[in-house]
C-alpha cells in the first residue's frame, strides 16, 4: 500500500468513538434486536422464513435438514454464527415458546424442562401454514427487496404478513439503550379487534366514523395468550393502562386443581405453568425451599409429567387449606411470574425505520395499513400481469381470424415479426407471442379457450381497477382477509383455542405468619423472675413438676402451645405484649429474660395466654374495674406493647382471662363472692373499665368466666385434684348485679380466695 492510499483524519478520540458507537447502536437496533411492527419479525427470522420458502419447504412437502436451512441463511442472507441462526430456527419451532409456530420441526427441538435441541445435522424443518400466510404474495411485488450483504442476491425488507405475527407470537430483544418485550396473544381475538377498527373507523364515511377506545379493544383482547397456558390474574385497570401506553406487566399463575385421594386426603396437581418458566428448574427450586423448611405447608413435590405437565404437590396435612397453601407457593416460587410488556418496535410509517413504543391501537392500525399497502402492490402487480396477458390474447385472436395470412407471412417473409406488426397493427409483445405459439394451439377449441380466458381476465381486471380506485372496496377486501385468517387460525381451531385462562385478580388472601413456620407442639415455661423458654412436646404434669429453674427462681406460668402460635403477655401496667412461639429460646438451659424481648419496664407479668383469633378476654385491675376486649385488638406489633387497660392511680392490672361462658364470678381479698351476667360487662378497646365488685379497704383477688348452666367450679384444697361445683339453684344466693359487694363464698372455698391454684 502506498502512502497516497492512506487517509489520515485529525479527530478527537471521543468524537471518533461516538461516531462508531452510534453506527453500532443503530445497526443493533434496526438490524438485529427490534421487530418490525408490520410483520413482527427481526431480520434473522425474516431471512430464515424467506430462505425456507426459496428451498420450497412448504407445509405439504418433505422437510429438509436444519443444517441445510442454516447454511443457506448464513451463506446468502445472514453473515453471522450458525449456532445463533439455528437457535432462532429452534425457537420458531418450539410449541412452548411460540404461540403460533412458524416452523414445523422433526426431531429433538428441546422441551419445557430447558433441555437443548439436538444438533442441526439431526433435525429437519419445514414451514407451517402460519409461515405460509406470512409469505403470501412475496413473489407478487408485495414488498420491497434490497441487495443481500454480498450484493449477489436480494432479500425482502419486510414480509407481506397476512398474519398479525407481532401480537400473535410476541417478541423479545435487547438493543443498545432500549429493549422490547411483547407477549403473545390470541389470533381470534386480534381478528375481532381488527374488524372493529375496520368497521368503526375505515369503512364508514368520514362523517360517520367513531374512534375505537382501548376499553373496546380490551373487550376483544382481554390479555395475552401464552403458549404454556396458565391463568392471567392481572386487574383490568392494569391491563387497560398497559395497552393504553404500550408498557405494563401481566401477572400469570400456574393452573392447578385439587385431586381427592383415599381417606379424605388430597394433593394439588399443577397442569400448566407460567410462560418462559423451565419446569425442571421450577421443581428444583421448590425442592430447595422444602429442604430449607421455607414451605411449611408442603410435604413433597413430584414431577409426574409425560407429554402433558403434571406436577404433584403433597400437603403436610389434609387439614391444610389448599388456597392458603397455593398462595404460599405463588409467593415463593415461579408458579407465579410477571411478564413485563414493552411494545418497542420499528415503525416504518415515518419514512424510515424508527424505534418507538407503540400502543395496542397503534400496532393494530400499523398492521392494517401494511395490509392495505400489500393489497395495493399485489393488485398493481396482478393488473400488470393481466394487461400483458390480455395483450397477448388479443394478438392470438387476430392470428386465429387471419390464420392463413399469418402462416404465409411466417413461411415467406424474411422478417415475419416486422411484417406481422405492420400488416395487423400488432404490438411487439403480440407479434412475439404469435411467433412463439405452438402449432397444436391452432385448433378451433383453443380459440374458444382463449376467448373464455380473455373474458375472465377482463372481469378480474375490472375488480382490480375498482380496488385501486376505491378505498372502501379495499377495506372490504381486507376485512374478508381478516375473516379468512380467523377461520384458519382463530378460536374455532385446535391451534387457536385460548390457552391462558382470564382469571380474577387474587384477593388479599393473607397467608398467616404461622403458615411459614413448621408446626410443632411445645410447652412454654415462664418463671417467676421472667425467664422464658420452650420444650418440645406437650409436657405432662409429672414432667412439668420435674422442670428445673435457676437458683431462687420457680414456676409461674406453664402453657401448652404450638410453634405457630402467638403468646399474649399481660402486664401490671395494663399493656399487652405479643411474642411468636417460634422465636422463643428452646432446648436445654433456663431460657432468656422476657424483658430482653419486650419493653416491660418495671411492670410485672400477670397473665400469659395463647392468642386465639375471634376470642374475647376479660381484663381487670386490682381496684375491681374491668371490661371485655377482643383478643384481636390486643395484639401488639412492637416491643413497646399495646395499652389496653388503664389502671387508676395506686392500682395495677391483675388478670386477663378468656371470656368463655355467660357469667362472671369475682372474689376480693375481703372474701366476698359475686356472680353476675357477662353481658353486663361492656366490650371496649381501651380504658379503665367499669366496676366489677364494690370494695371497701379490699381489692380484687380472682375472676372466672363460666357457663351458668354448668355451675361454678373451684379446686379444693389439699394435695388432691378434687374440684367442687355449685350449680343452680344453690348458686342463686351469690347472683346479683355487677358492682355490688357480694357475700361470703360457700363452705370449702379456698382460703387464698382463688378459683384455681
Amino acid at each position: 500500500m502506498t502512502d497516497a492510499a492512506i487517509e489520515i483524519l485529525d479527530k478527537r478520540l471521543a468524537e471518533a468513538l461516538g461516531e462508531r458507537y452510534l453506527s453500532y447502536a443503530l445497526s443493533t437496533i434496526v438490524s438485529r434486536s427490534l421487530p418490525d411492527v408490520r410483520d413482527g419479525l427481526k431480520p434473522v427470522h425474516r431471512r430464515l422464513l424467506y430462505a425456507m420458502s426459496q428451498l420450497r419447504l412448504e407445509p405439504t412437502t418433505p422437510p429438509k435438514k436444519s443444517a441445510r436451512v442454516v447454511g443457506d441463511v448464513i451463506g446468502k442472507f445472514h453473515p453471522h454464527g450458525d449456532q445463533s441462526v439455528y437457535d432462532a430456527l429452534v425457537r420458531l419451532a418450539q410449541e412452548f415458546a411460540a404461540r403460533y409456530p412458524l416452523v414445523e420441526g422433526q426431531g429433538n427441538f428441546g422441551n419445557i424442562d430447558g433441555d437443548n435441541a439436538a444438533a442441526m445435522r439431526y433435525t429437519e424443518a419445514r414451514l407451517t401454514e402460519v409461515a405460509k400466510a406470512m409469505l403470501a404474495g412475496i413473489d407478487e411485488d408485495a414488498t420491497d427487496f434490497r441487495p443481500t450483504y454480498d450484493g449477489e442476491g436480494e432479500e425482502p425488507m419486510v414480509l407481506p404478513a397476512a398474519f398479525p405475527n407481532l401480537l400473535a407470537n410476541g417478541s423479545a430483544g435487547i438493543a443498545v439503550g432500549m429493549a422490547t418485550n411483547i407477549p403473545p396473544h390470541n389470533v381470534g381475538e386480534i381478528c375481532g379487534a381488527l374488524n372493529l377498527i375496520i368497521e368503526r373507523e375505515l369503512l364508514p364515511a368520514p362523517d360517520k366514523r367513531r374512534p375505537v377506545t382501548v376499553e373496546e379493544l380490551v373487550s376483544w383482547i382481554p390479555g395475552p395468550d401464552f403458549p404454556t397456558g396458565g391463568v392471567l390474574v392481572e386487574s383490568r385497570e392494569n391491563i387497560l393502562e398497559a395497552y393504553r401506553t404500550g408498557r405494563g406487566a401481566f401477572r400469570t399463575r400456574a393452573r392447578w386443581q385439587k385431586e381427592p385421594l383415599a381417606q379424605g386426603t388430597w394433593q394439588i396437581i399443577v397442569t400448566q405453568i407460567p410462560y418462559q418458566v423451565q419446569k425442571s428448574r421450577l421443581v428444583e427450586k421448590i425442592a430447595e425451599l422444602l429442604a430449607e423448611k421455607k414451605l411449611p405447608l408442603l410435604e413433597d413435590v413430584r414431577d409426574e409429567s409425560a407429554e402433558d405437565i403434571r406436577l404433584v404437590l403433597v400437603p403436610k396435612s389434609r387439614n391444610v387449606d389448599p388456597d392458603v397453601m397455593m398462595e404460599q407457593m405463588f409467593r415463593n416460587t415461579d408458579l407465579e411470574t410477571r411478564f413485563s410488556m414493552n411494545m418497542n418496535v420499528l415503525d416504518a410509517r415515518e419514512g424510515g425505520l424508527v424505534p418507538r413504543v407503540m400502543t395496542l391501537y397503534e400496532v393494530l392500525r400499523a398492521f392494517l395499513e401494511h395490509r392495505q399497502e400489500v393489497l395495493l402492490r399485489r393488485s398493481r402487480h396482478r393488473l400488470g400481469e393481466i394487461d400483458h396477458r390480455l395483450e397477448v390474447l388479443g394478438g392470438y385472436l387476430i392470428a386465429y381470424l387471419n390464420i392463413d395470412e399469418v402462416i404465409r407471412i411466417i413461411r415467406e417473409e424474411d422478417e415475419p415479426k416486422r411484417e406481422l406488426m405492420a400488416r395487423f397493427s400488432l404490438t411487439d409483445v403480440q407479434a412475439e407471442a404469435i411467433l412463439n405459439m405452438r402449432l397444436r394451439s391452432l385448433r378451433k377449441l383453443e380459440e374458444f379457450e382463449i376467448r373464455k380466458e380473455n373474458d375472465a381476465l377482463t372481469k378480474e381486471r375490472g375488480v382490480l381497477v375498482g380496488l385501486l380506485e376505491d378505498g372502501h372496496k379495499r377495506w372490504k377486501a381486507i376485512s374478508k382477509e381478516v375473516a379468512e385468517m380467523d377461520r384458519k387460525f382463530g378460536r374455532t381451531t385446535a391451534l387457536g383455542e385460548r390457552r391462558t385462562l382470564i382469571g380474577e385478580p387474587p384477593k388479599d388472601l393473607a397467608v398467616p405468619a404461622e403458615a411459614m413456620i413448621e408446626r410443632e407442639p411445645v410447652t412454654v415455661f415462664l418463671s417467676e423472675k421472667g425467664w422464658i423458654r420452650t420444650v418440645r412436646g406437650h409436657q405432662s404434669a409429672q414432667e412439668v413438676a420435674g422442670t428445673k429453674y435457676k437458683d431462687g427462681d420457680r414456676e409461674r406460668f406453664v402453657l401448652h402451645a404450638e410453634t405457630t402460635d402467638r403468646l399474649l403477655l399481660f402486664a401490671g401496667s395494663g399493656k399487652f405484649y405479643t411474642l411468636g412461639v417460634d422465636r422463643l429460646p428452646g432446648g436445654r438451659g433456663f431460657g432468656e429474660p422476657v424483658r430482653l424481648m419486650v419493653d416491660l419496664g418495671e411492670a410485672e407479668i400477670v397473665a400469659l395466654l395463647r392468642h386465639q383469633p375471634g376470642q374475647r378476654l376479660v381484663v381487670a385491675s386490682a381496684d375491681g374495674r374491668g371490661f371485655q376486649v377482643e383478643a384481636d385488638d390486643v395484639v401488639a406489633q412492637t416491643r413497646a406493647g399495646k395499652q389496653v387497660l388503664t389502671p387508676a392511680d395506686g392500682a395495677a392490672a391483675v388478670l386477663a382471662v378468656p371470656a368463655e361462658g355467660d357469667a362472671v364470678a369475682v372474689i376480693g381479698n375481703n372474701r366476698k363472692l359475686l356472680v353476675f351476667k357477662l353481658e353486663e360487662l361492656p366490650v371496649m378497646t381501651r380504658g379503665k373499665g367499669v366496676q366489677l365488685q364494690k370494695y371497701k379497704d379490699a381489692s380484687l383477688s380472682d375472676l372466672k368466666v363460666f357457663a351458668l348452666a354448668e355451675g361454678l367450679s373451684w379446686r379444693m384444697g389439699g394435695s388432691g385434684e378434687k374440684t367442687r361445683t355449685v350449680t343452680l339453684p344453690d348458686l342463686q344466693g351469690w347472683i346479683a348485679y355487677r358492682g355490688t359487694q357480694g357475700k361470703l363464698p360457700p363452705n370449702g372455698f379456698p382460703k387464698d380466695n382463688r378459683f384455681t391454684d
